[in-house]
């Protein structure tokens, strides 16, 4: 495929999901420009977030620091704001405070902690979301995200960490089930996080299967991949 046509069908598919974001928001009574879009790009090469930065998203998700650290690197002359939106390993937290804008998968205190002194030493300020769990407890395990008890301690930790920004919460719909109900309960959580810091407004919710479940429910910020990009491709090197 050429790069006009990689183009014409990345347009083609940015397109179909505004226009699925369009019309989920008329259906809650939400305005469009309350919703973020974020291509998570995973296994995609750096040319195509370039192409998608010509089109005008310039949000960039990724799942895995390998992949990011050098896509970000070829990428540096765009005016993008990456987001590392995967599971993150403590041990990896320096690599990705060096060019991730924010961190939405902060589910434990060593993780806090990790991040603030690796944002520290880098001079940069992270912004972080809380990660919540929405399985039932027995199927957390491998899944990430804190129980929503422990959302509250995570986000007050986040907010007083040297280099760390509190910026909301984050969630993946449980495998299997309706995710209205799932991102009802997030809403929930969001709005107890909200009470203590007014300024942790993003919810990062919603990916190409249930972008309008999430919608309804309040998320400011969607992570699509599918939707924009295709299948996963063979991940890049």
């Amino acid at each position: 495929m050429t790069p006009d046509e990689r183009r014409a069908e990345l347009a083609d598919a940015l397109a179909a999901v505004r226009a699925r974001v369009a019309a989920a928001c008329a259906a809650a009574g939400r305005a469009e420009d309350e919703i973020t879009l974020i291509a998570v790009t995973k296994t995609f090469p750096a040319s195509d977030v370039r192409l998608l930065a010509g089109l005008g998203l310039t949000e960039v998700g990724e799942n895995r620091d390998q992949e990011a650290r050098p896509k970000a690197a070829d990428c540096a002359d765009l005016p993008l704001t990456w987001h590392f939106v995967g599971r993150l390993q403590t041990n990896k937290a320096r690599a990705v405070a060096g060019y991730a804008d924010v961190v939405h998968s902060v589910d434990r205190a060593r993780l806090v902690r990790a991040l603030s002194d690796a944002a520290d030493r880098a001079g940069r300020t992270l912004r972080c979301l809380v990660q919540v769990s929405l399985d039932e407890a027995e199927r957390r395990e491998g899944r990430g995200g804190a129980a929503p008890g422990d959302v509250p301690g995570l986000a007050d930790a986040i907010a007083e960490a040297p280099g760390l920004d509190l910026g909301g919460v984050m969630a993946v719909a449980p495998l299997g089930a309706d995710p209205a109900p799932a991102f009802d309960r997030l809403a929930e959580v969001a709005a107890g996080v909200r009470r203590n810091h007014p300024g942790a407004s993003i919810v990062s919710a919603g990916m190409s299967g249930d972008l309008e479940q999430a919608i309804a429910c309040g998320a400011t910020h969607l992570r699509i991949g599918t939707a924009l990009l295709g299948g996963r491709r063979a991940i890049v090197r």
